[in-house]
């Protein structure tokens, strides 16, 4: 068991190597307040760095002792699974034709059938389709229109008038 807890300390290692060479490479002109655009990299790779360290000498020292045993199914729901990951992807598809709210709703009802799905709690219904799709119009459209109206950042609408 030592082998695989090794290499995710030596994984958790490298990236945190990257992030460091990626800080090396961004200028570092002071902006507010004195922190410059390669402050986060750098933290985040030192950060990472640090803690692939310490997952490594854990790893070697004798495992990661105070693990409990892995919860969940002993193997993958291939159903929810597609779910998901065709809401993920129909999303990004049709973001700039549907626009973000009814994209986000969209994935939100797929990934909704995935979860579901994966529960043996699937409902296929007319009702069950409409609940979650209006659940997910009620997430997404003061997210939209927080980013919009109020941070001003340009999502993808269905329209031009900003809300919707």
């Amino acid at each position: 068991m030592k082998s695989p807890q090794t290499l995710v300390g030596a994984g958790t290692l490298a990236t945190g190597a990257m992030f460091v060479a990626g800080a090396l490479t961004i200028k570092s002109d002071a902006g507010y307040s004195g922190v410059g655009p390669n402050f986060l990299p750098w933290v985040v790779g030192l950060a990472l760095l640090v803690c692939g360290a310490f997952l490594i000498f854990e790893a070697r020292s004798g495992g990661y002792r105070e693990m409990e045993e892995p919860s969940g199914a002993a193997s993958s729901h291939w159903p929810g699974f597609a779910w998901v990951s065709a809401g993920i992807l129909l999303t990004a598809a049709l973001i700039t034709t549907l626009g973000f709210i009814l994209s986000c709703a969209l994935c939100f009802v797929l990934a909704v059938r995935g979860f579901k799905s994966a529960e043996d709690r699937l409902d296929l219904s007319p009702r069950a389709w409409l609940t979650d799709a209006a659940i997910g119009f009620a997430i997404a459209a003061p997210v939209y229109w927080m980013f919009t109206q109020l941070l001003a950042i340009n999502l993808p609408g269905l329209t031009s008038t900003g809300w919707l």
